[in-house]
């Protein structure tokens, strides 16, 4: 297998930490993301000592702020001569304290923009790169866990419970994938989902206080198989649960919801830069 270059967000733990050493461990190039440049610089020393072989280059961005999402892509456009990958990882939980309603930078609810708008405004901004280094392949890592999006309170300023807005974040990121998947259709760019596996032993599923059932290596198989799996070369759009091509909740479906999820989600990403919101419970706190 020839070496691949791939970019994984939230790399510096949990999932996306054993993605790269798997990934690394194969010799391909690994583009490590991370929001705290101590823990970066570590995953990646860390990295580079288990895989001596594999080249190992570092980003830094907090994908609550979607500046610093568009800045960190517009880094990796000039420096990459390639990217033949890209995980969408970096999570934002249901947090320590469910019932705190938490904003990002430009004072979108938490979960919402970095599980989903991040991801997405991330994959748009590389698509010139993704495209001119086809076949490539976009992985995004969502959930089991889906809930309706309530289109008349999309932000959860209403009923906001941490899990919940979790939830409907995860389903938003299905439903961009579906509706990214049709439009890259026949370029040579593949947009694919997943619930890598239930539960995994991470610091998010401490922190909300559940009990992990798995380790993070049941879910790093399933999620490094949609990046190389020769079989899967022409499979887009699609939602598995770890290795089975399934059905996610009936509103991905819906072309309606999905028009109107993309026409508000394009509207918040393209926005102007905006100053830090007022409330008292930002600056945001996502897992990386």
């Amino acid at each position: 297998m020839s070496r691949r270059t791939f970019l994984i967000t939230g790399a510096t733990q949990g999932l996306g930490r054993g993605i790269a050493h798997d990934l690394a461990a194969r010799g391909h190039t690994v583009l490590l993301h991370g929001r705290d440049h101590t823990r970066l610089d570590a995953a990646a020393a860390e990295l580079r000592a288990a895989a001596p072989d594999a080249a190992v280059r570092t980003y830094l961005a907090d994908l609550a702020d979607l500046d610093q999402v568009h800045a960190m892509a517009g880094r990796i456009r000039a420096a990459e001569p390639r990217l033949d990958g890209l995980v969408n990882n970096a999570v934002a939980g249901g947090g320590a304290e469910p019932l705190r309603r938490e904003l990002s930078r430009q004072g979108h609810e938490l979960r919402f923009a970095v599980n989903h708008l991040a991801p997405y405004a991330l994959t748009r901004d590389l698509l010139p790169l993704l495209t001119a280094s086809a076949p490539a392949r976009v992985v995004n890592v969502a959930s089991i866990g889906q809930e309706a999006i309530d289109f008349d309170n999309v932000m959860l300023e209403r009923d906001y419970e941490g899990l919940r807005a979790y939830c409907r974040s995860k389903l938003a990121l299905i439903m961009a994938t579906f509706e990214l998947a049709a439009e890259l259709d026949g370029t040579g760019v593949t947009v694919n989902t997943l619930h890598p596996a239930h539960l995994m032993d991470t610091n998010g599923v401490r922190e909300y206080g559940l009990t992990p059932a798995t380790s993070i290596d049941e879910g790093v198989r399933p999620t490094v198989r949609l990046l190389l799996d020769p079989d899967l070369d022409s499979t887009t759009g699609r939602y598995f649960d770890q290795f089975a091509d399934t059905r996610a909740h009936d509103q991905a479906y819906d072309a309606d919801a999905r028009k109107r999820l993309m026409k508000l989600t394009d509207a918040l990403i393209n926005q102007p830069c905006s100053t830090p919101p007022t409330s008292p419970n930002a600056p945001s706190t996502p897992s990386s």
